[in-house]
């Protein structure tokens, strides 16, 4: 299995990787983790991936361009408009929703089917679905696996709908950035991985291997509030520079000036990614009629 690893702070890296089961996998040719640095990506003079967001708020929020960049490197091909959010689906493997199917591979929506060779494009970020135990066991499954690690206040949501094939979190928490998340990945799949443990029977009765199937009947977090909404919600979406790109327009209510219209849009899409990515969190986010 290949890794990629996109990230800003590309020395991050030379620790986490370099020890233990995942050092181990390596030396044996089992997985292959390559790092990549994003601001290789950028072109300007101060080789710039960040920039404010549109509608106002504090922080930085990473372009979409560079990301778009850095990927198509990796794959050789370049990611045009894809199907919209009416045609997502469900997957059994990651959930992907706008893939575009590798050269030679048998894909559904960029991530293999059982049996075929696939590729997933993972954002990782506060917003995304829960990384548990199961997911990891569905990217073995796979033969590449590109992790883009998130950075600042967020990451351009065109990134998120039209690259990524999913949007993962590691846990009910804000970090810094995706890096600690990705090297987390990268060490929860690469010990699944046929050979990486000396015992076969390890992966197997460790913990959370045996409650996979009884995940959904697990405990909802008593609180996730959203550092933006102060609310029991995910983040809402962000967008940056440019207003168009590749043909994907920023929200017309962000570039209006209206900041109730914006608090308003903002609000109902961090209730719309909520549901579709946390529903477990909706039952204590105890929404008003508005």
């Amino acid at each position: 299995m290949q890794f990629d690893i996109v990230t800003i702070f590309p020395d991050f890296f030379a620790g986490p990787l370099d020890y233990g089961i995942v050092r181990r996998a390596r030396e044996a040719h089992l997985v292959d983790v390559r790092v990549h640095d994003l601001r290789t990506c950028a072109h300007d003079r101060h080789r710039t991936v960040d920039d404010r967001p549109f509608g106002g708020g504090e922080g930085m929020v990473l372009k979409p361009e560079p990301l778009f960049e850095a990927v198509e490197s990796l794959l050789g091909e370049t990611m045009h408009h894809r199907v919209s959010g009416e045609d997502e689906r469900d997957l059994e493997v990651v959930g992907a929703r706008h893939a575009v199917p590798l050269q030679g591979a048998t894909t559904v929506g960029g991530v293999k089917e059982p049996g075929a060779s696939g590729t997933a494009i993972v954002l990782l970020s506060a917003s995304g679905k829960l990384f548990r135990q199961d997911t990891a066991r569905r990217l073995t499954q796979l033969d590449r696996i590109i992790l883009l690690c998130g950075r600042y206040e967020g990451v351009d949501e065109r990134v998120a709908e039209h690259l990524a094939t999913d949007e993962l979190s590691i846990g009910d928490f804000v970090l810094s950035g995706g890096e600690l998340g990705a090297a987390l990945i990268v060490d929860a799949v690469t010990r699944l991985l046929p050979g990486a443990l000396g015992n076969e029977d390890s992966s197997v009765n460790e913990s959370f291997s045996a409650i996979e199937a009884c995940a959904s009947e697990a405990t909802p977090p008593t609180s996730h509030q959203s550092p933006v909404t102060s609310h029991l919600l995910l983040d809402f979406p962000h967008y940056t520079r440019p207003a168009e790109f590749r043909g994907w327009q920023v929200p017309e209510v962000l570039l209006g000036g209206n900041h109730e219209e914006i608090r308003r849009w903002r609000r109902e899409r961090a209730l719309e990614k909520t549901r579709r990515n946390r529903p477990d969190l909706l039952p204590a986010a105890s929404p008003s009629e508005e």
